[in-house]
């Protein structure tokens, strides 16, 4: 989709709930905040739960209309607001203490190249999380995109993975009101060098 499409969709309704994610909330609910960047946060549920908690979150996605909801609630002035394609954005390198790309959906090599580069934003010991419908979500889960070429698995994100010190990567369940969807998670550090 377009960032027009994305525009349409959210000039229509609100797309999701204010609530971050369940599993956002148990994994980044208890780290010490720091500087964060929610990649394509679309309505920033996620950079506004963690401004709240106290962290200094950048919100990126190239939906002007997704980013102007967020930009409408409560709190709004704590997150930094950047309309821009994720695909060609950057953080300043080893500046990030969190990068959370939630639900973003993109075929390869565009997947692959944004997610290697967000590693790079992070400093050393720095924490990522991908949480995104998985590949084998159209047959077995519920709901989500259905064209495989950009759902997520553990093994797609394997060239991520490696450059990570991986804590949890795998398929994981999500209650919805229709009913189980799977999702690839891939929550991990980037090293902190050893001393020479």
């Amino acid at each position: 989709m377009q960032a027009a499409d994305w525009d349409a969709r959210y000039a229509e309704r609100q797309q999701w709930s204010g609530e971050p994610n369940p599993l956002v909330a148990e994994l980044v609910g208890d780290l010490p905040p720091g500087n964060a960047v929610d990649v394509a946060a679309g309505e920033s549920r996620h950079a506004l739960w963690m401004a709240r908690l106290g962290w200094r979150a950048t919100a990126v996605d190239f939906s002007a209309t997704g980013l102007a909801r967020g930009r409408a609630q409560p709190g709004a002035g704590a997150v930094t607001w950047v309309t821009a394609d994720a695909t060609a954005w950057d953080a300043p390198p080893s500046s990030q203490d969190l990068v959370l790309v939630a639900y973003l959906h993109l075929p390869d090599p565009d997947m692959t190249g944004l997610l290697t580069r967000a590693v790079g934003w992070l400093r050393p010991g720095g924490w990522f999380l991908l949480l995104g419908h998985d590949a084998r979500n159209p047959t077995e889960g519920v709901g989500g995109p259905q064209d495989p070429a950009i759902l997520h698995s553990p093994a797609r994100l394997g060239p991520v993975a490696a450059l990570l010190d991986v804590e949890r990567l795998g398929t994981v369940p999500r209650a919805t009101p229709s009913g189980t969807a799977l999702d690839t998670l891939l929550w991990g550090r980037r090293p902190v060098a050893s001393p020479a």
